[in-house]
């Protein structure tokens, strides 16, 4: 992997790991691009941007970390749960879904469900959940729930938190901050894991390499979630949902 490579990947990490548009199936799909195999080595430098991008939650939303916030991050844990249970149970099974053609298809998929609940379900009203603290026990088990789709590729975790969230009745503005918030303890326990599965493939890897690619994936998610955000104020998930079915079937004319 060269350097170039490592400022590619870190950026597509960075912005689309808190979009609803499926960070790993972008990176696969970049990956291919640039001929980059999936070996140990290059798996190591997709752990370290993903910590990076776990940063920028942190210092996106510092008033959240603390012993105050413990009723809300009690809520995000019991939402974790389900991925956490599910993810273990059937992790072999899930790592045979790793294709091309399921990324294309849940692409498409994920943008219909984007479409259809922004066309019949509307959440500006009195009884709409507009700051995360509001959130209840019974809506994080559900939106936990809905994450568990995110185990198929291309579906994105964010995407099926953020879906979960709104069916649930939270804004938009509300369901993408506890997205971001749900990535800490999901992506936390992910790179955890791969990091004692890959420790020994960092002594090989190239250390600036991997420097460039987690200070690129920082700055890009860090500033991603801000325009996110901006973003909601005025639009809604309608873009996303178009831009899913437009990228899945590019993608299955191209690999096809």
């Amino acid at each position: 992997m060269t350097i170039l490579d490592s400022i590619i990947l870190g950026a597509i990490e960075g912005f689309t790991e808190f979009l609803p548009i499926s960070s790993t199936g972008h990176l696969i799909v970049a990956s291919e691009f640039l001929g980059l195999e999936q070996n140990s080595i290059n798996k190591a430098y997709e752990v370290i941007i993903q910590f990076s991008a776990i940063l920028a939650v942190i210092f996106n939303y510092k008033d959240k970390f603390s012993i105050k916030k413990i009723d809300l991050w009690m809520k995000v844990f019991v939402a974790f749960l389900p991925l956490a249970i599910i993810g273990f149970i059937f992790s072999s099974q899930i790592k045979e879904l790793f294709s091309i053609q399921i990324v294309a298809v849940m692409f498409i998929i994920g943008g219909v469900i984007f479409l259809i609940v922004e066309k019949f379900f509307i959440y500006e009203n009195k009884k709409t959940i507009h700051e995360v603290e509001a959130i209840t026990l019974k809506q994080s088990i559900i939106i936990g729930f809905a994450q568990v789709f995110a185990l198929i590729p291309g579906t994105s975790r964010a995407g099926s938190t953020i879906i979960g969230a709104l069916l649930v009745g939270l804004s938009r503005k509300a369901s993408a901050e506890f997205s971001f918030l749900l990535a800490f303890p999901v992506m936390g326990a992910v790179s955890a894991y791969d990091l004692l599965k890959h420790y020994k493939d960092f002594s090989e890897a190239n250390l600036i390499v991997l420097g460039v690619g987690f200070v690129t994936s920082f700055i890009v998610a860090y500033l991603s979630i801000k325009l996110f955000l901006k973003f909601l104020e005025k639009f809604t998930f309608v873009f996303f949902g178009v831009y899913r079915i437009i990228f899945g079937a590019a993608l299955l004319l191209f690999f096809n």
